[in-house]
């Protein structure tokens, strides 16, 4: 949690954080600051110390809006430091990152860079500034970052926020079942008004327009996947397929709230009008499945222990897994779920990127969703809910919905 950052920090030998760029739609800079209307920022934050943010005079209001220290970049006279450098302005920017750290004390030790930003220019730019600053060492990390280990357990305001995300997720799957299961049928296929067939592209505009509407964004797409692609974990769909009777359809999906916060993650199978003897073993496989893992989860427990798990299980009912062959491109080919909060995925992992010490922990928020593939025979099921490691130690899912696999249709 973000009360444990300078813990972390000791834990990691950090000395400072440095985070930059836009209070939108960049999970670390958004974790210290909230979403803001800033496009571009920097924040510093020494270790024992408060942050700061550091913001362009445009910007000053959002900049206050966030709560923190805040410091004007033009307080470093920029145009002074043009002149320091001979009018080069990629000096003069390396130049003020100089003085913005050492105005607060950071001049050794390990620094820690966090955001996002065009990784061109930052590459040359940091480059640029630890050569200017050898007493400081810059730190890349990647998945088991310290940051990443703070957002690992949320907060229960970050899992309110989580929790509406996943009401507006709710609401517009039921928009869309309640919208297939209206159309009319032809031939085994949805027919709009106009007498053309439905398809997936056009299914997908409208989650975005129910998703807007309500006050969400999807950043990160949508999986709406039916046949043959339904048999593939990521494929988000081919625009121009129809949707028709009997296939499965993959609908998995992931917003967030507008400007790029938390974001919720949810999957239901389902079949139009019917479902066919060997999609119904599939699903109830898969079922039996997600059932069972999902009373398993204990806090303290190591999270790979899940996935594990959840291979012999499949394994038992005579599917393929990525256990005892980790090129298999059908049956069970992912892991069993993984965190989500400000990134879509993140810690806890539940696979081979798993740290040593990863376990469930009282505020952890994670996906629990396993699944079976067989692209060749057009099948693919999954089923996915978000789950909530409580104070108190229960599991609980943040928001309910059926688990029906076929969506009876309302006209013939």
């Amino acid at each position: 949690m973000k009360n444990e950052i300078d813990e972390l920090m000791q834990k990691h030998e950090l000395d400072a954080l440095l985070v930059t760029g836009a209070a939108q739609h960049n999970p670390a800079m958004i974790y210290m600051t909230g979403i803001a209307h800033i496009t571009s920022a920097d924040l510093i934050k020494k270790r024992g110390c408060k942050p700061v943010l550091f913001y362009n005079p445009m910007e000053r209001d959002e900049a206050a809006k966030t709560g923190l220290t805040t410091k004007n970049l033009s307080d470093y006279q920029f145009h002074e430091l043009l002149k320091q450098t001979d009018g080069d302005y990629f000096k003069a920017l390396v130049l003020r990152y100089q003085k913005m750290l050492t105005e607060f004390g950071i001049n050794s030790g390990r620094v820690a860079l966090y955001g996002k930003v065009e990784v061109g220019s930052a590459f040359a730019l940091f480059n640029a500034l630890q050569e200017s600053m050898p007493e400081i060492s810059l730190v890349g990390e990647v998945d088991n970052s310290m940051l990443m280990e703070a957002m690992a357990t949320k907060d229960e305001a970050e899992v309110e926020s989580i929790r509406r995300m996943g009401k507006i997720t709710i609401e517009v799957v039921s928009r869309v079942a309640d919208y297939l299961v209206s159309m009319p049928v032809e031939n085994q296929t949805l027919i709009k008004p106009d007498g053309r067939p439905l398809t997936i592209g056009e299914v997908k505009s409208k989650i975005n327009l129910w998703l807007a509407e309500l006050g969400a964004e999807n950043p990160e797409d949508t999986i709406f996947a039916i046949g043959r692609d339904a048999g593939v974990p990521h494929s988000s769909g081919t625009a121009s397929d129809y949707l028709r009777l009997g296939q499965t359809i993959v609908f998995d999906i992931f917003p967030c709230e507008a400007g790029g916060g938390f974001f919720y993650d949810f999957t239901r199978t389902w079949c139009l009008g019917y479902a066919p003897d060997e999609t119904l073993k599939l699903y109830e496989d898969v079922l039996s499945v997600f059932l069972k893992m999902k009373e398993s989860f204990s806090i303290g427990t190591y999270c790979p222990e899940y996935q594990k798990m959840a291979c012999e299980l499949f394994e038992a009912q005579g599917h393929p897994s990525i256990q005892n062959n980790p090129q298999t491109e059908q049956g069970y080919v992912h892991s069993l779920g993984h965190g989500v909060g400000l990134n879509i995925h993140e810690r806890p992992w539940f696979g081979k990127n798993a740290s040593p010490d990863e376990t469930i922990r009282p505020g952890s928020v994670f996906t629990c969703e396993p699944g079976l593939y067989y692209p060749d025979r057009h099948l693919g099921v999954r089923i996915e809910d978000t789950l909530w490691a409580r104070p108190d130690g229960k599991i609980e899912t943040l928001v309910e919905y059926p688990l029906d696999l076929v969506l009876t249709m309302k006209t013939k």
